[in-house]
């Protein structure tokens, strides 16, 4: 299987080679699997910045409450579950994502050694 990195840095190479294998079909499934990274990592990306504003938020609300704020303590709580259920979302599509991913790079071909004749 190719690696992702590969096919995103190089989509031009991984549709030639698709070319000389006379797999034509699946030339756009390069551009696909490509946009369907883009969203993954783009998701991904999101879910970490929601972990870590969770974790800032958290330390927040141990100081209100040792504050004896409770009700911007609460606030804040409600904040973070507001928080946990767009994480929940976007775990879910970052699973979906991946395996979208995965059965489409399972059925682009290898890179043919340049050395092996067309045909």
């Amino acid at each position: 299987m190719l690696d992702m990195r590969f096919v995103r840095e190089n989509p031009d190479v991984v549709k030639e080679n698709i070319k000389k294998k006379f797999q034509d079909a699946k030339i756009p499934m390069v551009d696909e699997v490509i946009e369907l990274d883009a969203k993954s990592r783009a998701a991904k990306q999101e879910a970490d910045d929601l972990r870590a504003n969770r974790n800032k938020i958290s330390k927040q609300i141990g100081a209100l409450m040792a504050a004896g704020k409770k009700d911007e303590a609460e606030q804040v709580k409600r904040e973070v579950t507001k928080n946990a259920e767009r994480l929940a979302e976007l775990e879910a599509l970052e699973a979906t994502l991946s395996e979208q991913i995965t059965k489409i790079m399972m059925t682009l071909p290898n890179i043919i050694d340049p050395s092996v004749p067309i045909g």
